[in-house]
């Protein structure tokens, strides 16, 4: 099973900008999704962004164009750039490697990942 760190949070003002970074233990197929979820206290999980076969992307309506999720493939590393950071971005972000193909529509389903990180806080303040 595949060791996910994150790194990259941390606190910014709101407008600011923030890299994450998900380092990988072993290849991750560029078949499979790769994704960023995020969970704010007393909320449930949601997912933010994924990458899968083809280099296909989803974002989460609420990212509105303001972050881009890329892969090197080389280090085994995922990156969130998050740029145009709100405090309602303020949460544990979680990235998370699927084991298999999925359909375009639970990219962002956190039920069908299967490898997860322990998470990076990021908090925005106004």
């Amino acid at each position: 099973q595949v060791v996910l760190v994150e790194s990259g949070g941390g606190s910014v003002q709101a407008g600011g900008s923030l890299r994450l970074s998900c380092a990988a233990s072993e290849y991750t197929s560029s078949r499979n999704c790769m994704a960023w979820f995020r969970q704010a206290p007393g909320q449930e999980r949601e997912g933010v962004a994924a990458l899968c076969g083809g280099g296909t992307t989803r974002y989460a309506d609420f990212v509105e164009g303001r972050f881009t999720i890329s892969k090197d493939n080389a280090k085994n590393t995922l990156y969130l750039q998050m740029n145009s950071l709100k405090p309602e971005d303020s949460a544990m972000y979680y990235c998370a490697a699927a084991s298999r193909v999925l359909l375009y529509q639970m990219y962002l389903n956190g039920a069908v990942y299967n490898n997860w990180g322990q998470g990076t806080q990021v908090t925005v303040s106004s």
